[in-house]
């Protein structure tokens, strides 16, 4: 199992943790390339099926990442991520995965460092729990073929 190389689902707010995101390309700061950033409008709009639905399509782990407390654009969406990633890591359990394959962080959009070391941490420890046993198996064409293309759950509606 030393050549498995982890897919990692990071749904990652817009104000903060996807500038930080941002930041780390920019800086050629280096993490593994084991990630398909998701970014939403805030790490509360990240619903347990989106956590699920990831797992399903053959991600091994999923992180959560938000502004910091305090400074969500949104007031307490930051407050109702840390719910909604505590009940799911729980469901997890009840499916036979570990908690561990989520996590949640916070990561400020001046944080570029914070979020490469924060890859490279969670790669590490995906890595060492190995494949999601109950997703699309690694050997497949189409790992996480449905994350390339907008979900009906994830894509916004258009109120023109």
């Amino acid at each position: 199992m030393s050549d498995f190389q982890p897919r990692i689902v990071v749904f990652a707010c817009n104000w903060c943790s996807y500038a930080g995101a941002d930041l780390a390309g920019v800086s050629r700061m280096q993490y593994p390339p084991t990630t398909r950033v998701i970014r939403v409008m805030c790490s509360g709009r990240v619903t347990p099926g989106f956590i699920l639905e990831a797992l399903r399509l053959g991600a091994d782990g999923v992180l959560v990442t938000g502004c910091h407390p305090g400074d969500c654009h949104y007031i307490s969406g930051n407050e109702n991520a840390v719910a909604t990633v505590e009940k799911t890591a729980q469901l997890l359990g009840l499916l036979g995965l570990e908690g561990a394959r989520l996590r949640l962080e916070w990561i400020s959009a001046a944080e570029g460092a914070r979020f490469a070391r924060i890859m490279t941490e969670f790669t590490g420890q995906i890595r060492a729990l190995g494949p999601n046993p109950l997703g699309v198996s690694a050997t497949q064409d189409a790992p996480l073929a449905g994350l390339e293309s907008p979900s009906p759950q994830i894509v916004a509606l258009d109120r023109s």
